[in-house]
């Protein structure tokens, strides 16, 4: 019991190694991450042997005009003949089911994040490989990144009111596409786990408005997670996690807290994020539906002026039996 309690410690200050502000955003940043960490690590698609689809919504400080607002749908699965989304596929096709390895799994994310005059469209396809090893999980994962930058002229303010007038506005294309790559590596036991990603792998860029005189250029960027799951007793267990998210120039944004998980029915959690804010969980699960919220509250001046942030994820876990139970959990 010792032991575990070293690893996790020492998991949690290597996450925490660094603690500054992460001050671009190109990528949205989920509150209710532990839902559905593979919005966030492409190795995670497959992992727990399970067909997961999840829906995400949030709405950035509530309020205001033009502040972030993401939608999101995905989907993650194991391809293998055992898993349920397959079985009909599999069940009259003795050859597809046998060469089915089981190790291998995907996932489509498709999500629209809107930012001010910045509408970003787009959907990724994944592909990752998972190793079992005696009491845990070895997984990696890539997905491939198309998006449509969409340029909303009319958010935009001149000095003189008249676009015509900014060669960065008129002229040129008004919506971009734009292809990336994202890079992921998971390990997952019963009772903890870590992944590490790369998002905006290749940092893509686009130019846009009158002569290719702006550039909108994608900056990569790391996360880390890792959890560690501390059963009190029987019906309790305390699972305290983490998001760390930094750029190539080492600013930083960190989200900390733990959730309260009473019977695997109910849930609730207190999270820190830098840049003061406090954000408080709560969940349910009833058979194999998932429902959370997350509201994020500010602790400064403009928090007066807003009715905060929240966050909602509405999920289904379609599981099947499994050499390691634990892959189970949502």
């Amino acid at each position: 019991m010792k032991s575990d309690y070293k690893i996790a410690l020492l998991m949690i200050l290597i996450l925490l190694s660094s603690y500054n502000v992460l001050f671009a955003q190109q990528f949205p940043n989920y509150t209710l991450f532990y839902m559905n960490k593979y919005s966030i690590n492409p190795a995670v698609a497959g992992a727990n042997h399970a067909t997961n689809i999840s829906l995400n919504a949030r709405e950035e400080s509530v309020g205001f005009e033009g502040t972030p607002k993401t939608h999101s749908f995905s989907i993650d699965s194991r391809v293998t003949g055992r898993n349920n989304i397959f079985k009909k596929i599999f069940k009259n096709n003795s050859r597809s089911r046998n060469s089915a390895s089981g190790n291998v799994g995907w996932g489509l994310y498709l999500y629209s994040d809107l930012n001010g005059p910045i509408d970003k469209t787009g959907v990724n396809g994944t592909y990752s490989y998972h190793i079992e090893l005696d009491e845990s999980q070895l997984s990696f994962g890539i997905s491939l990144v198309l998006f449509q930058l969409s340029i909303q002229k009319g958010a935009f303010i001149t000095d003189d009111g008249k676009l015509e007038n900014d060669p960065l506005l008129m002229g040129g294309d008004e919506a971009i596409w734009i292809t990336d790559a994202n890079f992921g590596v998971y390990y997952s036991t019963e009772k903890y786990y870590a992944g590490y990603s790369t998002m905006q792998l290749f940092n893509s860029f686009a130019q846009f408005g009158r002569n290719g005189q702006g550039e909108y250029k994608l900056s990569r960027l790391h996360n880390l997670i890792g959890g560690y799951k501390y059963r009190i007793n029987r019906m309790i267990e305390l699972e305290p996690n983490t998001l760390i998210r930094f750029d190539e120039k080492l600013n930083m944004q960190a989200n900390i807290g733990f959730r309260v998980n009473y019977n695997q029915k109910f849930w609730g959690g207190l999270y820190y994020k830098t840049m003061n804010t406090l954000s408080f969980h709560c969940g349910l699960n009833y058979d194999k539906y998932y429902i959370a919220y997350a509201f994020d509250y500010g602790i400064n001046a403009m928090s007066y002026q807003t009715w905060g942030t929240h966050e909602l994820v509405i999920a289904v876990s379609l599981g099947s039996r499994t050499r390691y139970k634990w892959l189970q959990t949502f």
